[in-house]
């Protein structure tokens, strides 16, 4: 591990001084102007709108709701069913398989299912009674290897995926959808989070359903492998391996820039204005400090990364949360004045220049699509990893992110903004920037994004601007290892799976993080994201053809969960 460390030091360190040259001489805006009209091509081929609304949006909208009505509403439905596999309660089902333990002949009669040792000992019966026995598909001597397939558990899978989908967005995004389209918008970003819910279902089950397993039991899954190995099955070779490159080359520049060097950007400039910081210097250090952090904790792979996420994704949440609430019910007189406000302006919104109905219809989408990221399907790289049996157990898992990303994070932050206005404050819609940014006018001030915020927060919790510091370096941090992981699987994919193909993302990585922390280049940055929506399109290729399977998946889990359920009723 020193020598890792002490080698991507050694490595960075030339991209630090550049860095920091490029700064104080203004190479960086030079790059910036340079990389612009690419910048900007791409933008517009990812981002084109029709009547003036972006297709991407079109597509991850409608494709969420035709999901949810195509499923049945999963996101209603096993609402419950997902919280349950979460806290373990169907463990034994995808550990050994529903019907070697609850079989339909009536063998698991007598068997006490809390105890592990006599499920065991139950299993052992069963293969010495049934040599050639096949259970849910699976030859019996093939059950207990692929019962042992996966790195980490349900609830570390979903802390993992969340982790790169709850982070600034969910401080300075949602006050830009506020502050451009008013309360209003709010409601239909609850809307959009709760249809995305059964995106996300389908896009984590297909990652489970075609994973590859290596010997030493490394996980290798994700858009890349089902869009190959699902569309092969249906006789599209050629489509699936052009759709999974594609994919993987766009995972790949998402995780340079949109989930590493503008989250190190956003880290470093709180860190700097909290303890009163102007120079270049003090960002190349925090973005060395950055980098330092985020490769301790990378280079032990998706199991260090899971394990640092369960950690810090429910602490910050909560802490987060529990901060919203306190606003919250500090002004419990105004909470029914909030809700009122963000149905009425919902379908009938003031707010200048948001452009009626369909304005804050699509501004609270669109807020919320790029916060989920449902239907980009870098999530289903990290659910890919998990231990079970049964795929659509960790697709019901993964509907659960954008209930917690969106529908409760969110809103606690629109809510909280609300209410702040109304002291009148600023002014819903008045768009102040020059670049359609979304800043308004706070007294005197120009504030946007995390900045509106940040002076909601400041009203009412003192020394606000430590724990705000605090949260937006942890969202970065928990944000960059998460897209870290999604970056290497899909390197892994292009230039194979060996220790200097490895060796070499990480370093590549890290040199983002300095470089994001000690620069500023804003079109680098919007190319990035961009790559970010452009997984989209190669992504739905697959989850449009390969929903079948996905249904199959779905009822052969629920049958094994009424089998087990009639097995302890009996």
């Amino acid at each position: 591990m020193k020598k890792y460390l002490l080698s991507v030091f050694v490595l960075i360190l030339p991209f630090i001084t550049f860095a920091q040259q490029t700064a104080e001489k203004g190479i960086d805006q030079q790059i910036d102007e340079a990389f612009k009209p690419v910048s900007d091509f791409f933008s517009r081929v990812i981002f084109f709108t029709i009547n003036g609304t972006p297709f991407v949006l079109i597509l991850l909208v409608f494709s969420a709701a035709f999901f949810t009505i195509y499923f049945k509403f999963p996101n209603i439905r096993h609402f419950w069913t997902a919280i349950s596999v979460v806290r373990g309660k169907y463990e034994d089902i995808e550990k050994h398989g529903a019907k070697i333990l609850y079989g339909e002949d009536g063998i698991s009669q007598g068997v006490d299912l809390n105890k592990v040792d006599d499920i065991e000992e139950h299993i052992d019966n069963i293969e010495n009674l049934h040599s050639d026995l096949e259970i849910d598909g699976d030859i019996k001597d093939t059950i207990r290897d692929e019962s042992s397939h996966g790195e980490v558990s349900h609830f570390q899978a979903l802390a993992t995926a969340v982790s790169g989908t709850v982070g600034n967005g969910n401080i300075a995004g949602v006050a830009l959808a506020i502050a451009l389209g008013g309360p209003g918008a709010t409601f239909w970003m609850i809307v959009c989070g709760l249809l995305g819910m059964s995106t996300k279902f389908v896009e984590c089950t297909l990652g489970v359903h075609y994973r590859d397993v290596g010997e030493d039991g490394t996980v290798y899954g994700g858009p890349m492998y089902y869009l190959t190995k699902g569309l092969k099955e249906k006789g599209l070779k050629t489509l699936g391996k052009v759709a999974a490159v594609l994919f993987a080359v766009f995972c790949i520049g998402g995780s340079f820039g949109g989930g590493n060097a503008a989250q190190s950007n956003q880290a470093t400039i709180v860190v700097k204005e909290l303890l009163g910081l102007e120079s270049t210097m003090a960002g190349t250090i925090i973005g060395l400090v950055i980098a330092f952090i985020v490769g301790v904790i990378i280079i032990g792979g998706i199991k260090r990364i899971a394990s640092v996420t369960e950690k810090i994704v429910p602490f910050m949440a909560v802490l987060y949360i529990l901060c919203c609430l306190y606003i919250i019910f500090g002004n419990y007189s105004l909470i029914d004045d909030a809700i009122g406000l963000i149905m009425k302006e919902a379908f009938n919104p003031t707010a200048i220049g948001v452009g009626g109905f369909i304005g804050v219809l699509l501004v609270g989408f669109k807020r919320a699509a790029f916060s989920n990221e449902a239907g980009a399907g870098s999530a289903s790289i990290a659910h890919s990893a998990v231990k079970t049996k049964y795929s659509a157990s960790e697709g019901l898992v993964a509907l659960l992110e954008p209930f917690i990303d969106t529908v409760v994070i969110c809103t606690m932050t629109a809510l909280v903004i609300i209410i702040f206005n109304f002291g009148g404050f600023f002014e819903y819609g008045a768009d102040v920037s020059t670049d359609g940014s979304g800043a308004v006018m706070i007294g005197n001030e120009m504030v946007q994004g995390a900045g509106i915020t940040a002076k909601a927060f400041a009203k009412y919790i003192p020394f606000s601007n430590v724990f705000l510091t605090i949260a937006v370096f942890l969202f970065a941090i928990s944000t960059m290892i998460s897209w870290s992981y999604y970056g290497l699987q899909s390197w892994k994919f292009l230039f194979g799976k060996g220790k200097k193909a490895d060796l070499t993302y990480k370093i590549l990585f890290l040199t983002f993080v300095v470089i994001g922390a000690a620069a500023s280049m804003g079109s680098i940055w919007s190319f990035s994201d961009a790559m970010i929506f452009a997984m989209v399109f190669p992504n739905m290729v697959g989850l449009y053809l390969l929903m079948p399977v996905v249904k199959k998946q779905l009822k052969r889990y629920t049958d094994a969960i009424k089998m087990k359920r009639e097995a302890l009723n009996s």
